[in-house]
């Protein structure tokens, strides 16, 4: 009778003995795996005006608005924070509003090569006052909607846009269509 608890004990130890050493092999594994891919995960930066290209454009329809395309001219993917701080003309004192209707379901991820775009309303007869101005100073959002330091100034199409108190633009979007649908 001493024997069958022997026998049994003995193999609950072995199985044990074995599941631990599975586990131990699994771990590694999952360890091994998991600094192998955060070693070749590319890194994302903050898309500024250093890592894109930026151009304004006026577009057709709808009326009284430009398009802010930017290009990731980097090595690497970069996010496209919020929507970018624009000065219409040299004097500006404020950015234009953020037209806050707009904001994506996440944030921009520019592959190097992809576009982000920002439609500018530049007026609206409920605006006030105005001028036409000949220069666009863009300045990136961060992560934490500060801008960043170094801005890049964009000429104006035809010599200049008129501007008026009502001036916004939209937050970074993927697509042209949808920066113009606001």
């Amino acid at each position: 009778m001493r024997i069958a608890p022997r026998l049994a004990s003995r193999a609950a130890a072995s199985s044990m003995v074995v599941a631990a050493s599975l586990a131990i092999v699994g771990l590694q594994a999952t360890v091994q795996t998991a600094s192998a891919a955060t070693t070749k995960a590319p890194s994302v930066a903050t898309c500024t005006t250093a890592n894109t290209d930026l151009t304004v454009t006026e577009v057709s329809r709808p009326i009284n608005h430009l398009l802010l395309k930017a290009t990731n001219t980097g090595t690497k993917p970069c996010y496209a924070y919020i929507a970018p701080y624009l000065r219409a003309g040299a004097d500006a004192q404020a950015p234009l509003a953020w037209a806050e209707e707009t904001t994506p379901q996440a944030v921009v991820t520019l592959a190097p090569g992809q576009s982000a775009y920002a439609g500018i309303t530049t007026s609206t007869p409920e605006g006030e006052g105005g001028a036409t101005e000949k220069t666009l100073g863009v300045l990136f959002a961060d992560r934490d909607g500060n801008a960043t330091t170094a801005e890049k100034t964009l000429k104006l199409p035809k010599g200049g846009v008129f501007f008026n108190s009502a001036a916004t633009v939209t937050y970074w979007q993927t697509n042209a269509q949808d920066a113009l649908a606001w």
